[in-house]
């Protein structure tokens, strides 16, 4: 997720904006050499990012890969972003604070970011070697874009009552899971149709 609350006037080095980070209470992202300080997350996106991190790790957990929430930074370029879920499968312990090996992306967006997560964002992630998978997922209303290296990244969409596979890791997720917990109208009124059809069996 990103908030352009501020940036600073003059362009840093990667060297500074890593040694800024370290010691700044809120997070940045540095775009072209460029910093913008990141805004808080809703209730909604936390919910979505959690059930993801939730099943890719217990999915994972005799795997070399490895699922990271949204405290660990993706080095694209000169690039440095904070997905909200990564997945790496050989991560540079070297560098304990960023990654530039993820098979799996995920941007949870709302109305405020959509612009920069399908666009700078796509633009800079896919230029990654090792990224297979983008995933989109709106947190205001129900839609996931799944962007696949092995098809071209040709965008499918998924919503309630469909499942999606990511292939790179082997899991398969339902729309009903990554959306659970979360209170938007798409959400609540699939809910209520679903109990009408259970009470009605």
């Amino acid at each position: 997720m990103l908030s352009q609350l501020s940036m600073q006037s003059e362009k840093i080095s990667v060297e500074d904006y890593l040694k800024g980070e370290l010691i700044s209470d809120l997070k940045h992202q540095l775009i072209g050499g460029e910093v913008y300080a990141m805004a808080g997350a809703s209730a909604n996106h936390e919910r979505i990012s959690a059930n993801i991190i939730r099943k890719t790790g217990n999915h994972l957990e005799d795997s070399p890969c490895e699922p990271f929430g949204s405290d660990m930074k993706v080095k694209a370029g000169e690039n440095f972003f904070y997905p909200d879920v990564t997945v790496d499968c050989n991560f540079d312990e070297s560098e304990p604070y960023f990654t530039e090996s993820p098979i799996i992306i995920v941007e949870v967006i709302s109305k405020s970011t959509r612009k920069m997560d399908e666009s700078t964002k796509l633009t800079s992630y896919l230029k990654l070697p090792s990224l297979q998978e983008y995933i989109l997922v709106e947190q205001d209303f129900v839609d996931v874009e799944v962007l696949s290296r092995k098809e071209n990244w040709f965008p499918r969409h998924y919503f309630l009552g469909d499942e999606l596979t990511l292939e790179s890791i082997d899991l398969t997720l339902s729309v009903e899971e990554i959306y659970r917990r979360v209170n938007n109208a798409d959400v609540l009124e699939y809910l209520a149709n679903k109990q009408e059809t259970e009470d009605a069996g």
